[in-house]
C-alpha cells in the first residue's frame, strides 16, 4: 500500500488565530448580541468556536446556531448539489444572521445557506468564511468577511478534512 501524502503547513496555528481575531474586530462593530451567529457544519466548527468567541472578547454575546450541510462527502471535488441534514434550530425572524463556513470555494453551501437564512425570516444575513479559495466563474453570493485567500489546493486542518480525516490539525495544511 502507498504512503499517504503528508500535509504541509500553510497556515500556522498562531496565524490562524491572528486571521480569527482581525474578522471578530471587523465584524463585531456590525453584529449585536441578537445577532445568530450560524455554523455550516461540519467543517466550520472549529473556525466558529474561535470566532464566537473572539466575538465575545470584544463585547459581542452572539446567539448560536448550526446548518448542517454537505457537497463533498468524503470527495475531494464539490458532488455539485448541497445535501440538507438539519435546518435552523432556534427562529431567526427579524435578526441579523451570521452564516460561519470554513472554506469557500465552489460557492454553493454558502449560498444555500443564505437562501434558507432568508426564507426563514432573518432581517439580514452576513456571511463570514475563514479561507476562500480561487475560482474560475463569479460567484454568488461572495462572503462578506474573508479571513485568507486561500491557494488552490486540497486543504486539510482546522475542521477541514479528506474523507473525514485530519480536521483537527491546528495548523492549515495542503494534501496533495
Amino acid at each position: 500500500m502507498a504512503d499517504s501524502p503528508r500535509p504541509t503547513v500553510l497556515l500556522p496555528e498562531a496565524e490562524v488565530q491572528r486571521i480569527v481575531a482581525g474578522l471578530a474586530a471587523q465584524i463585531a462593530p456590525v453584529i449585536d448580541d441578537e445577532t445568530v451567529a450560524a455554523v455550516l457544519l461540519t467543517g466550520g466548527l472549529w473556525f466558529a468556536a474561535d470566532l464566537t468567541r473572539a466575538l465575545s472578547r470584544l463585547g459581542r454575546n452572539v446567539r448560536f446556531d448550526a446548518l448542517w450541510l454537505a457537497s463533498y462527502g468524503d470527495e475531494k471535488e464539490s458532488r455539485g448539489r448541497i445535501d440538507v441534514y438539519a435546518p435552523f434550530q432556534r427562529p431567526v425572524t427579524g435578526r441579523r444572521v451570521l452564516i460561519i463556513d470554513d472554506v469557500f470555494d465552489t460557492g454553493l453551501s454558502l449560498a444555500e445557506a443564505v437562501r434558507i437564512a432568508r426564507e426563514a425570516g432573518a432581517s439580514e444575513v452576513l456571511t463570514v468564511v475563514f479561507a476562500k479559495k480561487p475560482w474560475p466563474l463569479p460567484r454568488a453570493p461572495e462572503p462578506d468577511f474573508v479571513g485568507w485567500d486561500a491557494p488552490n489546493r486540497f486543504l486539510v486542518g482546522y475542521g477541514l478534512d479528506h474523507a473525514g480525516a485530519l480536521r483537527g490539525l491546528p495548523d492549515v495544511c495542503a494534501l496533495d
